[in-house]
Protein backbone atom coordinates (compact mmCIF):
# COMPACT_ATOMS: atom_id res chain seq x y z
CA UNK A 1 0.00 0.00 0.00
CA UNK A 2 1.37 3.86 -0.79
CA UNK A 3 0.87 6.03 1.03
CA UNK A 4 1.26 10.07 0.62
CA UNK A 5 3.70 11.70 3.18
CA UNK A 6 2.52 14.75 3.95
CA UNK A 7 5.41 16.42 6.74
CA UNK A 8 3.26 19.47 7.70
CA UNK A 9 0.34 17.32 8.72
CA UNK A 10 2.33 14.45 10.38
CA UNK A 11 3.75 17.53 11.87
CA UNK A 12 0.82 18.72 13.43
CA UNK A 13 -0.72 15.14 14.75
CA UNK A 14 2.83 14.88 16.53
CA UNK A 15 2.74 18.47 18.23
CA UNK A 16 -0.84 17.83 18.71
CA UNK A 17 -0.27 14.40 20.13
CA UNK A 18 2.01 15.24 22.56
CA UNK A 19 0.41 18.55 23.88
CA UNK A 20 -2.70 16.76 24.39
CA UNK A 21 -2.27 14.95 27.56
CA UNK A 22 -6.07 14.70 28.51
CA UNK A 23 -7.75 14.95 25.32
CA UNK A 24 -11.04 17.06 25.55
CA UNK A 25 -13.93 14.82 24.05
CA UNK A 26 -14.33 14.45 20.47
CA UNK A 27 -17.73 16.31 18.90
CA UNK A 28 -20.07 14.59 16.66
CA UNK A 29 -21.76 16.09 13.97
CA UNK A 30 -25.64 15.25 13.84
CA UNK A 31 -28.72 16.25 11.82
CA UNK A 32 -31.73 17.49 13.46
CA UNK A 33 -35.15 17.52 12.03
CA UNK A 34 -39.01 17.42 12.56
CA UNK A 35 -41.03 15.06 11.22
CA UNK A 36 -44.60 15.46 11.58
CA UNK A 37 -44.73 14.79 15.35
CA UNK A 38 -41.16 14.01 16.31
CA UNK A 39 -37.80 15.40 16.37
CA UNK A 40 -35.22 13.08 14.53
CA UNK A 41 -31.69 13.45 15.41
CA UNK A 42 -28.79 11.58 13.51
CA UNK A 43 -25.22 11.67 14.89
CA UNK A 44 -21.98 10.21 13.51
CA UNK A 45 -20.10 7.90 15.78
CA UNK A 46 -18.64 5.36 13.29
CA UNK A 47 -16.29 2.84 15.58
CA UNK A 48 -18.32 3.28 18.53
CA UNK A 49 -19.01 0.57 20.89
CA UNK A 50 -22.77 0.31 21.11
CA UNK A 51 -22.54 -0.61 24.63
CA UNK A 52 -20.52 2.73 25.37
CA UNK A 53 -23.22 4.91 24.25
CA UNK A 54 -25.07 6.16 26.98
CA UNK A 55 -27.38 8.92 26.43
CA UNK A 56 -28.85 10.51 29.61
CA UNK A 57 -31.96 13.17 30.06
CA UNK A 58 -31.41 15.58 33.09
CA UNK A 59 -34.01 17.87 32.95
CA UNK A 60 -34.28 19.25 29.45
CA UNK A 61 -30.57 18.47 28.96
CA UNK A 62 -30.01 15.68 26.64
CA UNK A 63 -26.05 14.59 26.90
CA UNK A 64 -24.76 12.07 24.39
CA UNK A 65 -21.33 10.11 24.96
CA UNK A 66 -19.55 7.33 22.76
CA UNK A 67 -16.59 5.31 23.30
CA UNK A 68 -14.52 4.70 20.14
CA UNK A 69 -11.23 2.90 20.98
CA UNK A 70 -8.59 2.04 18.77
CA UNK A 71 -6.97 -1.01 17.96
CA UNK A 72 -3.83 -2.00 19.90
CA UNK A 73 -2.64 -5.47 19.26
CA UNK A 74 0.37 -6.31 19.99
CA UNK A 75 3.01 -6.41 17.52
CA UNK A 76 1.00 -3.50 15.73
CA UNK A 77 3.50 -0.84 14.11
CA UNK A 78 1.50 1.97 12.70
CA UNK A 79 1.95 3.36 8.78
CA UNK A 80 -1.29 5.81 9.18
CA UNK A 81 -3.39 6.96 11.92
CA UNK A 82 -5.73 9.49 11.16
CA UNK A 83 -9.44 7.85 12.87
CA UNK A 84 -10.10 9.58 16.20
CA UNK A 85 -10.25 7.74 18.66
CA UNK A 86 -11.75 8.13 22.18
CA UNK A 87 -14.48 10.16 24.01
CA UNK A 88 -17.39 11.73 21.79
CA UNK A 89 -19.31 14.16 23.08
CA UNK A 90 -22.60 16.66 22.43
CA UNK A 91 -25.20 17.87 24.53
CA UNK A 92 -28.41 19.53 23.58
CA UNK A 93 -31.11 21.37 25.63
CA UNK A 94 -34.67 20.29 24.78
CA UNK A 95 -37.37 22.79 24.79
CA UNK A 96 -40.82 23.15 25.66
CA UNK A 97 -43.13 20.67 23.84
CA UNK A 98 -41.20 17.18 23.72
CA UNK A 99 -42.27 14.06 25.18
CA UNK A 100 -39.27 13.52 27.26
CA UNK A 101 -41.17 9.96 28.63
CA UNK A 102 -41.07 8.80 25.21
CA UNK A 103 -37.63 9.11 23.83
CA UNK A 104 -35.87 6.70 21.94
CA UNK A 105 -32.52 5.49 20.09
CA UNK A 106 -31.11 3.19 18.00
CA UNK A 107 -27.26 2.69 16.76
CA UNK A 108 -26.83 1.33 13.53
CA UNK A 109 -24.14 0.81 10.49
CA UNK A 110 -22.18 4.24 12.72
CA UNK A 111 -25.22 6.07 13.43
CA UNK A 112 -27.12 7.02 16.30
CA UNK A 113 -31.04 7.98 15.85
CA UNK A 114 -32.74 9.70 18.86
CA UNK A 115 -36.49 10.40 18.10
CA UNK A 116 -38.04 12.78 20.33
CA UNK A 117 -42.04 12.96 20.22
CA UNK A 118 -43.69 16.77 20.16
CA UNK A 119 -46.17 16.37 23.45
CA UNK A 120 -49.42 16.27 22.75
CA UNK A 121 -50.44 19.78 24.20
CA UNK A 122 -47.71 20.91 21.43
CA UNK A 123 -49.48 19.71 18.44
CA UNK A 124 -51.39 22.03 16.39
CA UNK A 125 -54.95 21.77 16.91
CA UNK A 126 -57.75 23.74 15.53
CA UNK A 127 -59.10 26.32 17.73
CA UNK A 128 -63.28 26.75 17.26
CA UNK A 129 -64.31 30.77 16.42
CA UNK A 130 -67.93 31.00 17.88
CA UNK A 131 -69.97 34.48 17.33
CA UNK A 132 -71.45 36.23 19.52
CA UNK A 133 -75.26 35.02 18.34
CA UNK A 134 -74.21 31.51 18.91
CA UNK A 135 -72.82 32.30 22.34
CA UNK A 136 -76.57 34.03 23.16
CA UNK A 137 -78.49 30.84 21.94
CA UNK A 138 -76.35 28.62 24.31
CA UNK A 139 -76.62 30.85 27.29
CA UNK A 140 -80.91 30.90 27.01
Amino acid sequence: MTMTLDPISQLDRLVASVLDSAPAPRTMPVDLYRDGDRYVLHADIPGADPGSIDIDLDGSQLSIRAQRTAGNGEGLRWIARERGSGTYFRQFTLGEGVDLDRISATYDSGVLSVVIPVSERAKPRKITVESADQREAIDA
